[in-house]
């Protein structure tokens, strides 16, 4: 033990968060836990990690669900091809290791979407080994603590920091040192205004000393994040409304929406909206009325969606680009996983 794992571990034992997954006798849950965290709060996973407990109680369960089930439990808490991975190796597990999760390290980390970070969390919280992670919590105070002045997210800076997690890894204590990591990182080493003088590392931490904890860590300069305009046809016949199935892979990958696209240089939205149309579905509208303007921000960039009611004029639409279409009533359209602004404008037809 380190100066620094007995730090932490002290104040783990005083302070550590109840969470649901903590304790849990299934790996299973462990493993669902992280792969929900990652690029999502705490307290935004909990709601959605309860329901899919009672859910998708085991791996077996889970992978007997549809991808539909799977998505439509997901909606809202965004990054879906999360939601997706974790169903294809569900169903992985459940073919080649009996509904286990695999305990070898190698053989974990093949799965879908689990990498160096989640093998960490899984394997010291789950099972109990002496293996470290690293994820934006620990990355944070790592830095700060032996005041790392590499960018966190260049491969020199990330070398260094797994190599700090490593070397202060108490044995036999791996999972309780994750965890507490995680908590500090969440409650008082926080990315702003850190909360130093009730933090157990406040006389050991080098950037406090330096007076540099705000800067620390050091990030590589974010490229400007672009902006996209973007239409999308509420198509409506007979009291029902047209919805297009996503391809799986991708952005939104499984997920259903109105169909649309982005506006190209020199389009009015009329006309890319009418473009769209005619090449995602092989027909030909009528654009009426707005019905309401949408933003929403991703990962690498954002939109301004404006959307039309939109009837039939040629052509029965065909699902050219998406991989299934559906006409829809209003009141069953809760039953269609989607993204935030899709959800919004079917809340909107409800």
């Amino acid at each position: 033990m380190t100066e620094f794992s007995d730090k932490i571990l002290d104040w783990y034992a005083l302070h550590q968060r109840e969470l649901p997954w903590r304790g849990h006798p299934d790996p299973y849950a462990v493993w669902v836990s992280e792969i929900m965290l990652q690029q999502t709060r705490v307290e935004a996973v909990i709601p959605y990690f309860m329901l899919w407990m009672e859910r998708f109680p085991n791996v077996r369960v889970l992978a007997a669900a549809s991808e539909q089930d799977v998505l439509s439990l997901w909606e809202g808490l965004g990054y879906y091809s999360r939601a997706r991975n974790l169903y294809k190796a569900a169903r992985i597990v459940v073919d080649k290791y009996g509904g286990e999760l695999p305990r070898d390290l190698t053989v974990l980390r093949k799965l879908p979407g689990i990498g160096r970070y989640t093998v960490g969390a899984i394997a010291s919280m789950a099972f109990g080994l002496d293996v470290a992670t690293l994820d934006g919590n620990l990355r944070r105070i790592f830095a700060r603590v032996f005041d790392v002045a590499e960018p966190a997210d260049a491969p020199a800076g990330e070398a260094i920091l797994w190599a700090l997690a490593e070397r202060n890894l108490p044995q036999g204590r791996a999972g309780d040192y994750n965890q507490a990591l995680m908590d500090l990182g969440a409650s008082l080493c926080l990315p702003r205004k850190p909360i130093c003088m009730l933090c157990p590392f406040n006389e050991l931490c080098k950037a406090r000393a330096l007076g540099l904890q705000e800067q620390r860590p050091v990030l590589k300069p974010k490229a400007e994040v672009p902006h996209y305009t973007v239409t999308a046809a509420v198509l409506q016949r007979g009291g029902k409304i047209l919805l297009a199935k996503r391809p799986s892979k991708g952005l939104l990958g499984g997920m259903w929406e109105f169909p649309g696209g982005k506006v190209e240089n020199g389009e009015t939205l009329e006309s890319c909206l009418a473009r769209e149309i005619q090449e995602e579905l092989g027909s030909q509208i009528h654009i009426g009325e707005t019905f309401g303007i949408y933003r929403h921000a991703y990962t690498h960039f954002r939109i301004t969606l404006h959307a039309f009611l939109c009837e039939l004029k040629a052509g029965e639409p065909k699902p050219v680009e998406a991989t299934e279409l559906a006409w829809v009533v209003p009141r069953d359209l809760s039953k269609y996983p989607m993204g935030k602004v899709d959800r919004q404008i079917a809340r909107r037809l409800q």
